[in-house]
């Protein structure tokens, strides 16, 4: 027992007369693990593109509320008078008229 565990640390498994099994399995079992690591790398990369862009969304979403809140306060009609009250333009004092136009439909 003692001697096959000082080969094994001896690398005798790797020169003996079936090595070309044990240096494929080990070739395939390198080749795995590099195929784990990178998509275990792509996987993070992935995530902190999403955490990034949720955090990109929320805040183009404030942004567009604080520009909603302030083209609802410049459209109220007392901040266009003000606005123009020095132009000489303010509301008017009669209502608009409302114009009808009746056409005489000739009958055929």
């Amino acid at each position: 027992m003692a001697a096959k565990v000082y080969d094994f640390f001896k690398g005798s498994f790797l020169t003996n007369d079936d090595a070309l099994k044990n240096w494929r399995f080990i070739l395939f079992a390198a080749a795995l693990a590099m195929v784990m690591i990178y998509t275990g790398h792509s996987f993070e990369k992935k995530v902190h593109r999403m955490a990034q862009l949720t955090d990109q969304v929320s805040e183009l979403r404030s942004e567009y509320l604080d520009g909603q809140d302030q083209l609802m306060f410049i459209q109220m009609e007392s901040r266009v008078a003000e606005n123009l009250k020095n132009s000489g333009v303010g509301p008017a004092e009669h209502p608009p008229l409302k114009i009808v136009v009746r056409s005489k439909m000739k009958d055929k």
